[in-house]
């Protein structure tokens, strides 16, 4: 009489050993991906355009909303509304435009530290006579001693 002899399947894996190694490959991928979202994200984060903002003592905290409409003023006295170039002649048609339209917008101005006082007080000269009453100007905070930054 013969006998059957029974193989599990467990006694193909004890002959081969099992692989402990972390596949690192995924990882890798999933940090790629990640990396590319933050990359695509981070500069849609800063509304209108950079500037070297001034720094001040206590600068006024204002809620940035989606109404708000940011005016810069780079170091070369280049003008933007919002991201779109504007020559100094055309801000005021510009900013009337933009009045007729929504004449309740909140008006941000971020002026290069480096620009000229004068190029700034043209744009909230016009703001203020094309009918705009809530205009601000926008400051970086001065870090005090003790924090960190």
């Amino acid at each position: 009489m013969k006998r059957h002899r029974w193989h599990s399947s467990a006694g193909k894996f004890q002959k081969a050993g099992l692989n402990s190694e972390i596949n690192v490959t995924p990882l890798v991928d999933v940090c790629l991906v990640l990396l590319i979202i933050f990359m695509v994200v981070t500069p849609m984060l800063q509304k209108g355009v950079p500037v070297n903002l001034p720094v001040t003592e206590d600068p006024e905290k204002t809620p940035d909303t989606e109404k708000q409409l940011q005016i810069s003023v780079k170091a070369d006295g280049v003008v933007y509304l919002g991201s779109a170039v504007v020559r100094k002649e055309e801000v005021q048609a510009k900013l009337e435009e933009i009045h007729g339209k929504t004449p309740d917008r909140e008006i941000a101005v971020k002026g290069d530290k480096q620009v000229k006082y004068g190029a700034v007080m043209d744009v909230l000269k016009a703001c203020r006579e094309v009918g705009f009453n809530n205009v601000g100007l926008i400051a970086q905070p001065k870090k005090s001693p003790g924090s960190e930054g």
